[in-house]
């Protein structure tokens, strides 16, 4: 076994070797030993095994990080917990649910962004599994009669349906129907990215428009593949399929390395309510200064055991972490690091005296006038000056 892991150049390698090898048997079996394989899908076959190598090297890259390896195995732990049973399968199927679903969480930043991103993932949903599906001969039609046809999952004949019939009709448009979806859903995307000045701001251009670019190549090109031998009596037919399969291959080697990577992310999500929400939204670790519930028990933990592994010291002098501490007696905490002093080494209405001379306002709305020591003179000036500012009130 040593001998056959030297044999790859790393162990990720060695998985997309294997992911490889895996998709090839499914091939092997689906299509009855390669005798239903379509060649015409070639060019695309070829291109979804560069994908899945690229997605399993980015996987495999994602999978090593400190604070995946540390959520995976918080989850681990939890799924094997007898008493969370109840509560890890309400939490996974309710955050499948809301976020992977009806994504209400794209929802909340507005209907109009919700409609856009809900039609662009369901769209590109069902044209991967469409187009994965007839690539690798997963499935296939296989005719009964004139009339009849056969849809052949995996080489088992499932149901038949009528060929001229509205769900066979359905069946055969299925990636004009996606590829609508994704039509409607970029064109509003790019509408947004071009008239929203604030996201103009932020926005870069081989991040955040290219994708939406090459989606919208490839539906475009596959939309006019239809028009062509429907509308058209097959006219430049050739052409547009050779323009589509280059649109389709580039995005499918682009996939796995820019923005689109979060769709197979994604579902990882249930792991965040599964693991560290107690009671839903309900936080549960006290802050260790103020006694202010911030977070939970478990997030906290995982955040100092990832730290420790990236070797990022956040200890304090007294042996607590900066994660014990809820977020504004954080930011205390780092301002008198800042300024070199102590915790509580000044009077809560006192100015800041820093080790450098400069006074601070501190952290108070109120502020002794005493501490400044200043003459009768000035005492009474500043007396009036409240006075009208009080009258004025």
């Amino acid at each position: 076994m040593k001998l056959f892991d030297q044999s790859f150049y790393s162990k990720t390698s060695k998985i997309a070797f294997f992911v490889v090898l895996f998709l090839l048997f499914t091939v092997w079996i689906s299509t009855e030993r390669f005798l239903q394989f379509d060649f015409a899908l070639m060019g695309y076959f070829i291109s979804s095994i560069i994908f899945a190598i690229g997605l399993t090297i980015r996987m495999s890259a994602w999978l090593v990080r400190p604070a995946t390896q540390q959520v995976i195995k918080r989850s681990m732990g939890n799924l094997k917990n007898r008493e969370r049973k109840k509560r890890n399968i309400r939490s996974i199927l309710k955050t499948a649910f809301d976020n992977i679903i009806l994504q209400k969480f794209i929802f909340k930043r507005g209907v109009y962004r919700g409609v856009q991103h809900i039609l662009i993932a369901w769209g590109c949903i069902g044209s991967f599994i469409i187009t994965f599906g007839l690539t690798f001969g997963w499935m296939r039609f296989d005719m009964v009669n004139s009339q009849t046809y056969a849809l052949v999952l995996f080489g088992f004949k499932t149901f038949q349906m009528n060929a001229d019939g509205l769900f066979a009709e359905l069946v055969y448009n299925g990636l004009n129907i996606t590829a609508i979806m994704v039509l409607i859903g970029v064109c509003m995307a790019l509408a947004r990215r071009i008239k929203n000045e604030d996201v103009k701001v932020t926005q870069r251009a081989e991040f955040d428009l290219f994708p939406l670019y090459l989606l919208l190549s490839v539906t475009v090109t596959g939309l006019l593949l239809t028009v062509s031998y429907a509308l058209l009596d097959g006219y430049m037919h050739h052409y547009l399929t050779l323009i589509h399969q280059v649109t389709v291959v580039i995005l499918l080697i682009y996939f796995p390395f820019g923005k689109l990577f979060h769709f197979p992310v994604r579902p990882l999500a249930t792991a965040v309510p599964l693991n560290y929400q107690e009671e839903w939204k309900i936080d549960t670790k006290p802050c260790k200064r103020c006694n202010t519930p911030y977070s939970s028990d478990d997030q906290v933990l995982d955040v100092q055991a990832i730290l420790k592994e990236q070797k990022i010291d956040l200890q304090l002098s007294d042996g607590s972490f900066l994660s014990d501490y809820c977020p504004s007696c954080r930011r205390r905490i780092r301002v008198l690091k800042q300024l070199n002093m102590e915790d509580g080494s000044e009077e809560k209405l006192n100015p800041i005296s820093t080790m450098n001379g400069i006074h601070l306002s501190g952290f108070s709305a109120e502020r002794r006038d005493e501490y400044y020591d200043f003459s009768d003179e000035v005492k009474e000036q500043i007396d009036k000056y409240k006075q009208v500012g009080g009258e004025k009130q």
